[in-house]
């Protein structure tokens, strides 16, 4: 009989197949110390009566014997799987993609492992998502909500189980949260195209529920009434037909006599799809018309002129993101607690 040590931790025995995972015991018969030894080893625990000599020993027997600690069993012990869900918006978003990176980067160094889902902005999908990370043992969750998700945040809120928004905010869900101050930046976004010259600014946004982008809408709106600017009717584009709807505004507004003279898009999406049609209209900017874009986007390289934006804090919303979901699951009954970040307005050609 002839036993061949594979790498995915099985023997296979020829001529009578048998699949035996490598344990914990082998690595110590191998080592020749107790189970508990190889425990406090590999697990990284402090122990005073075990000298580096044996815990030499207990790693080298782990790597001969390509052992993989059982971790469904540690966390049946620690009831914790140090495993996180994130369910993000649209994963292609150039925000959501940098987010998910950096919490990716920042969980390691504390332990955790992130698992990322992208819900599309459907919210059967969220929904689904949010029941598949649970049933892999989560030990919490890390969400940007979709319209019409308030019976997912209801079902979680029954519970109790540990989670967090990130980005954006529902109305009626009471829960722990990280936004930036939407409604501020974009009031000094307006403002500052207005105090540049503009009489005629032109809002593009989305047609939705979801409160942080209202607010992106409130600011414009704000600026424009305390400046005493009559307002140009705003270009609303639904969510899964960004392109058409953003030509097609753009269009009556261009084709007409009441052309603005300077645009605000509350997203990157937005201003990548509106500034593709302002080249092919070759409409000269920033001399016939000033842009301010919401969030940074790689994609406003490919334009000619360099394309104001507002930055937001992505390593600060990631960093406290992961602070608040690790202090949700460790203290179930802390206070609720939502923290606002301050997004940064970056001048370039776009507004000169």
């Amino acid at each position: 009989m002839y036993i061949v040590q594979l790498k995915n931790n099985y023997n296979f025995v020829f001529n009578k197949i048998v699949l035996k995972k490598v344990s914990i015991k082998d690595v110590a018969n191998l080592a020749n110390v107790s189970i508990a030894s190889v425990s406090y080893v590999l697990n990284k625990m402090p122990n005073n009566r075990i000298s580096e000599s044996t815990a030499n020993r207990i790693k080298e027997a782990a790597e001969k014997l390509n052992y993989r600690p059982n971790k469904i069993a540690k966390s049946l012990k620690t009831n914790q799987s140090k495993i996180l869900g994130l369910i993000v918006a649209d994963i292609a978003n150039p925000f959501f993609g940098k987010i998910a990176k950096i919490l990716e980067e920042e969980a390691l160094k504390i332990g955790y492992t992130i698992i990322i889902g992208s819900s599309g902005e459907n919210n059967e999908k969220f929904d689904k998502l949010i029941n598949f990370f649970i049933d892999q043992q989560v030990d919490g969750l890390i969400l940007a909500p979709v319209e019409n998700s308030e019976k997912s945040f209801l079902k979680l809120n029954q519970e109790k189980f540990p989670y967090i928004i990130l980005d954006r905010n529902l109305d009626g869900i009471n829960s722990n949260g990280i936004k930036i101050n939407n409604e501020e930046i974009s009031f000094e976004v307006t403002n500052t195209l207005i105090k540049k010259g503009s009489k005629k600014p032109l809002l593009v946004s989305y047609e939705t529920t979801l409160g942080n982008l209202l607010e992106r809408d409130f600011g414009f709106y704000k600026a424009i009434k305390e400046n005493n600017i009559k307002e140009l009717e705003s270009i609303k584009v639904k969510i899964d037909d960004i392109q058409k709807d953003v030509y097609a505004g753009l269009d009556k507004h261009f084709n007409g006599d009441n052309k603005p003279d300077s645009i605000f898009f509350t997203s990157n999406k937005l201003a990548f799809s509106g500034l593709k049609y302002l080249l092919k209209r070759n409409i000269n900017i920033p001399e016939e018309l000033q842009v301010i874009a919401f969030d940074e986007s790689e994609a406003y390289e490919l334009f000619p002129v360099e394309i104001s934006y507002v930055k937001q804090p992505l390593d600060e919303i990631a960093q406290n993101a992961l602070e608040m979901i690790i202090n949700n699951i460790n203290n179930k009954n802390k206070v609720i607690q939502n923290k606002e970040l301050c997004a940064e307005l970056i001048l370039r050609e776009s507004t000169n």
